[in-house]
């Protein structure tokens, strides 16, 4: 008969490691699975099987597929969902297909343009008959093709934000013009009355171009009718380029009505209008499914997993005990701007990245913008006579790079899915730090400053970036650092320790093997490891030793951000639904737990600023005179900590302006200064006062370290630091020598070399040292520095070492031996005017004029103090 009929009985599995011995029988796969494997899916099946949202994370080579597959098929299986198992791109849903096909896990790949969809494949999937491979971009669109499932798998979940936000994401690109016109100009209320003519102009510098401003969402409420007109008659009146236009049509439906509750931001060359964190809760193909499985390398902390995808909590399995320091594969780190010669002679860098790509045979080359790659393809660093290759060129598979013995793979914001295990490439080239991806992320990175968000974002993607040609145990590839940005951000020991043991073992190794070296010896190094032999072997020995002796520190600001990211997401959707006093009432909440002693700071700022256009929101909706002072007080505080940025100043729009309240008369820390100053009944004293004035000077005229140190903090104490201490242990160089505390508004720390001598140069040894010292002193206060806070190196060298210039961090400077007692002499003689009109009988306002006067409250002489700043320092 040619009937198919039913077993009359149907083995069930009773977990998925029953599942797996089930189908290891006949399967093509393993022939069991791992026991880091076996653990994660226990504590899965035991401990959070009817968990809305879990999280497991498993590094590369760890076998996360397979565990992710089980997941899926034993939930298929044993409780007839439907299965869709999502991953970035299409090249990656088919490695998985085939994956599963090993496994014996039944699935269908269904990707591409849904017309040409297999019918008979997608009934399988409806009728819960196998699992669905698929995209990110069948679920996170206008009209979901795969929006009936019960559980859903997302692979790779760490390079999920672009493809989640998607469908919240309208970008007016300048290519455009008329289009990014018409809506600029119907910004004009809500952007700073100085930068809009300039955003109009077709001709900019090279800064204004690459500034991202965030146009006031009190403006954009104001102006929300006449945008829905300009940007509809946009998207409908053929005004965008037909591949865009389509896009855009896509976005619109998610966008149209709502917005007053986006935020805008503004660039030269482009428009981005989008959800801060994507209302996903609204969106059924994501939020319907009983279940959802978070796969991927690296979670990280700090709550970027919620942000990304709009939960309020994602339950985690973390990578099991002792799996974080096996490495997948060795990668030996490079980094030429910090050998003696390459960074002495910048023009001789790109020949010789041409010779190393020419020993490496094949290359992949990741970059985070358009620009940056563009630069590097301008610099003429690939060899003459390879294939220049880009996405478009790999998009189904990587043949086309991997059939040529010659070739460069140059991507664009890409840091995950393309695996290149084995001979297929040993040379990964990383250029440029990976904080540029759309204009939010540069908005909160460049302009806000709120570095420590993206912090889990931008290490997974050189995780990720890194491991691309290392994707088994033996698997080994060369990785060169360029760009100053990631130099120096890879340079500094606290990001190094971030990172899990095992390439926290590499990064030091490459970085020792390539500062102050000469490139020459570097290239001979990389041949010695493309070798890979018993040579090699010897030096591999001491990443092993380093490596077990590491474990990852966590961020100290990570426990705050992970309380706030549940609040945030309540915040979001409730913006979403015009539910302004719930949203409110959630703002509340993220401030709370943004209060905690290892806050960032400048994120902060951001939600008081939202915090500050919300009741500015209620109060226009109900008359209530007390939302208008909650909101002068929000505002407030984020001017307070957004010290040392300008984007609250660009937010200085016509609307704006009519209702912000008036800035303070005096800066806060002038005015942190001058409070101690008028408490410090000691420096009163006639007899104390000049004594002190004696040693200090004494001290700072002195070379001997320890006088230094002294006058150092005897300065602080001038200055109106509350306390100003130093360093009292000698033999612990992570200790400044000088450390000055204005309160919550701003800290200084010293490192002086008095000693050296006025010749040769500032090496980076020093600056990694002195830049340091807030990290330091966060640690020992348990507390974060207020935004601005910032870092001192006084040395008489005449020059800085080109190699300390790359290791630099935006928060240290160069200060010479007479700026300091420039800046002594003008605190004396504030000091001796405001005594001779005896300072307790004057204000606070009384001592600012006077030391005014002088050029002697911090906001003047801070300013001198970081004219020199070591990463542009010549």
């Amino acid at each position: 008969m040619a009937f198919t009929r039913k077993s009359s009985e149907v083995s069930l599995p009773e977990d998925p490691l029953h599942l797996y011995r089930m189908l290891a029988v006949t399967n093509r796969g393993p022939a069991a699975v791992w026991g880091h494997q076996q653990d994660v899916l226990r504590s899965w099946h035991h401990d959070l099987p009817n968990e809305p949202d879990v999280a497991i994370e498993l590094p590369t080579g760890a076998g996360k597929t397979l565990v992710g597959g089980l997941i899926a098929e034993f939930r298929r299986l044993t409780s007839r969902d439907r299965v869709a198992y999502l991953c970035p791109t299409k090249q990656l849903a088919k490695q998985t297909a085939d994956a599963f096909d090993e496994y014996g896990i039944k699935n269908v790949l269904l990707t591409g343009r849904v017309p040409t969809w297999n019918p008979a494949d997608r009934v399988l999937y409806e009728a819960s008959d196998a699992v669905a491979v698929s995209t990110y971009s069948h679920v996170f669109n206008s009209n979901p093709a795969l929006g009936s499932a019960n559980l859903l798998v997302l692979d790779d979940a760490h390079a999920a934000e672009g493809y989640v936000a998607g469908p919240w994401r309208l970008a007016i690109s300048r290519e455009d013009e008329s289009a990014y016109q018409d809506v600029l100009s119907a910004l004009e209320q809500a952007l700073d009355p100085l930068v809009f003519p300039r955003l109009r102009r077709e001709d900019a510098d090279s800064t204004f171009w690459s500034y991202v401003f965030l146009a006031s969402p009190i403006g954009v409420a104001a102006q929300a009718a006449l945008l829905e007109d300009v940007i509809g008659q946009a998207i409908n009146g053929n005004k965008l380029e037909e591949s865009r236009a389509k896009s855009a049509r896509n976005v619109w439906k998610f966008l149209q009505g709502r917005l007053d509750r986006c935020l805008f931001y503004v660039s030269h060359r482009q428009i981005l209008i989008r959800s801060f964190i994507p209302p996903t809760a609204y969106h059924g193909a994501f939020s319907e499914p009983q279940r959802r499985i978070y796969m991927s390398a690296t979670l990280g902390d700090g709550g970027e997993l919620e942000r990304t995808f709009g939960r309020k909590k994602i339950e985690r399995i973390p990578v099991p005990e002792g799996w974080e320091k096996q490495g997948t594969g060795r990668r030996f780190f490079l980094f030429p701007e910090l050998t003696k010669d390459l960074a002495a002679d910048t023009s001789q860098l790109p020949s010789f990245i041409s010779r190393t790509i020419s020993e490496a045979g094949r290359v992949i080359v990741l970059t985070p913008d358009t620009r940056t790659a563009n630069a590097f393809h301008a610099a003429s660093a690939v060899p003459d006579g390879y294939h220049n290759l880009t996405a478009r060129d790999v998009e189904n598979d990587l043949s086309a790079f991997t059939s040529q013995q010659r070739a460069a793979l140059v991507l664009t914001n890409r840091y995950d899915g393309i695996d290149l295990p084995d001979a297929s490439c040993r040379l990964v080239v990383l250029v440029g730090l990976p904080a540029r991806g759309d204009l939010q992320e540069r908005f909160l990175h460049e302009a806000l400053g709120a570095v420590e968000v993206l912090q889990e974002r931008i290490k997974g993607r050189i995780l990720q970036g890194a491991g691309r040609a290392t994707r088994n145990t033996r698997d080994f590839a060369a990785v060169m650092i360029l760009g100053q940005d990631l130099t120096s951000y890879l340079s500094g020991r606290d990001k190094q320790a971030a990172m899990p043991p095992e390439v926290h073992a590499e990064l030091e190794f490459g970085y020792d093997n390539s500062r102050g070296k000469d490139s020459a010896d570097m290239l001979d190094n990389l041949r010695v490891f493309l070798r890979h032999d018993a040579e090699w072997a010897e030096v591999d020995g001491d990443i092993v030793r380093d490596r077990e002796k590491y474990t990852r520190v966590t961020s100290p600001s990570a426990q705050e951000l992970q309380r706030a990211v549940r609040f945030e997401v309540e915040a979001w959707d409730a913006i979403w639904n015009n539910q302004w006093d719930l949203a409110l009432t959630a703002v509340r909440r993220v401030l709370d737990k943004l209060r905690g002693d290892r806050t960032p700071q400048r994120y902060a700022a951001l939600w008081n600023y939202l915090a500050y256009s919300v009741t500015q929101r209620l109060a226009q909706q109900t008359g209530d005179q007390a939302y208008l002072t909650a909101s002068g007080d929000y505002f407030r505080a984020a001017r307070k900590t957004s010290t040392g940025t300008s984007w609250l100043s660009h937010l200085a729009s016509p609307s704006d302006k009519a209702i912000a309240p008036a800035p303070p008369q005096l800066d806060p820390t002038d005015e942190m200064a001058m409070q101690a100053v008028q408490q410090d009944r000691e420096l009163a004293h006639p007899d104390t006062f000049e004594q002190t004035v004696a040693s200090t000077r004494s001290g700072l005229v002195n070379t001997e370290h320890r006088a230094y140190e002294a006058g150092l903090v005897s300065l602080g104490r001038f200055a109106g630091a509350s306390p100003s201490y130093g360093n009292n242990d000698d033999e612990d160089p992570a200790s400044p020598d000088a450390v000055w505390i204005f309160s919550d508004t701003r800290w200084v720390t010293w490192e002086a070399k008095s000693e050296a001598q006025p010749t040769g140069s500032v090496g980076p040894n020093d600056v990694r040292q002195a830049q340091s010292h807030l990290r330091s002193v966060e640690s020992e206060r348990q507390t974060s520095a207020p935004s601005d806070s910032f870092s001192l190196l006084m040395s008489p060298k005449p020059s800085v070492m080109p190699q300390a210039r790359a290791v630099a961090e935006d928060h240290i400077y160069l200060v010479r031996p007479p700026q300091v007692l420039d800046i002594f002499d003008r605190l004396v003689r504030a000091w001796r005017t405001a005594r001779g009109r005896n300072i307790s009988s004057l204000t606070v306002a009384d001592l600012a004029a006077l030391f005014q006067a002088e050029g002697a409250l911090p906001s003047q002489w801070m300013t001198g103090l970081r004219s020199n700043p070591f990463k542009e320092h010549g």
